[in-house]
């Protein structure tokens, strides 16, 4: 049995581009299981008349001009107020009955984040270059960033105020899930998942996500995290191509230097003893770069704080 939630605002908050199909069941869904919850349907320059059913549904419909899931979220998060945060794709594949465990879950930590991890109720509903690049995409995260969250990209996720108000969001389009994820992680907030049904799209509803383009978007997006959260593990690794190019440019050079006291190949050497100088570049950089990464995350820290628990 769920704990009471009457006591808090709970904001249900659905980002949509065409799902004139599915959006109906989405909002009634959430209605029927949160009835205390108010629901934001954000439009996304849809041509379908995805708004306007969502209206007549009794969402609270808004737009956005940009482009992007991205763009949705983040004029989601900083338009909607409210103490808890549901945040479900308008694709009607997401189990609205797990609500009350998302929302009970994040209290009882607390958590600022819980994740639903899909769970598929049949062989359609994940295609499967999107299990397999989920998968790729969840592990490489988490080897870089630490372990959370076994499915980081699924849309159906709670969070708390204080989560959503301190979240500067970068990302214009499906990318946004690992941005979410690594965020939290960078800063070390509490998180939690569970698991939840996931099933297929009805018949005639297309996905939005494209395998190849988006897996590209957000594996760029994990190598800029690196670069932007993880500034010294990253140029130490360019460093160490760097020197590595220049031993094996230069270590004959080398050799024949110390052989006969003599150069004669100097543009060779000239190359290697550049590449060794940006070797060295590189890595002082990373070590600056963390001297700043580090006090970007303690004021993040800082503003993260000044919200409560929820």
């Amino acid at each position: 049995m769920s704990s009471p939630t009457t006591s808090v605002r709970i904001a249900v908050l659905v980002p949509c581009f065409n799902e004139a199909m599915t959006v109906v069941n989405v909002v009634r869904s959430f209605r029927e299981f949160l009835p205390e919850a108010a629901i934001f349907v954000y439009d996304n320059n849809s041509t379908d008349g995805t708004a306007e059913i969502a209206r007549e549904a009794g969402a609270i419909v808004r737009t956005e001009k940009l482009q992007g899931k991205g763009n949705v979220v983040r004029r989601m998060f900083s338009d909607v107020e409210a103490d808890i945060y549901i945040m479900v794709d308008g694709d009607d594949t997401y189990d609205a009955s797990a609500v009350h465990r998302l929302t009970d879950e994040l209290r009882s930590g607390p958590y600022d984040m819980v994740n639903a991890a899909r769970v598929a109720e049949s062989s359609g509903a994940y295609r499967s270059g999107h299990a397999w690049g989920n998968k790729l995409l969840t592990g490489l995260v988490q080897r870089i960033f630490g372990t959370a969250t076994t499915d980081m990209l699924s849309g159906y996720k709670a969070f708390s105020r204080r989560y959503v108000k301190t979240f500067p969001t970068m990302s214009r389009g499906f990318e946004i899930e690992t941005e979410l994820v690594v965020h939290a992680l960078d800063l070390r907030l509490p998180l939690s998942e569970i698991s939840a049904p996931y099933k297929e799209r009805p018949v005639g509803s297309e996905s939005k996500l494209r395998t190849y383009s988006d897996g590209f978007r957000i594996l760029r997006l994990i190598g800029f995290l690196v670069k932007e959260e993880r500034p010294l593990a990253f140029f130490s690794i360019v460093a160490g191509a760097l020197a590595l190019l220049s031993l094996s440019i230069g270590s004959s050079v080398l050799i024949e230097f110390l052989e006969t006291g003599l150069v004669p190949r100097l543009p060779t050497a000239v190359l290697a003893t550049g590449t060794m100088l940006s070797a060295l570049l590189s890595l002082s950089c990373g070590f600056i770069l963390d001297t700043v990464t580090r006090g970007r995350r303690e004021m993040k820290r800082l503003a993260y704080l000044q919200f409560s628990a929820p």
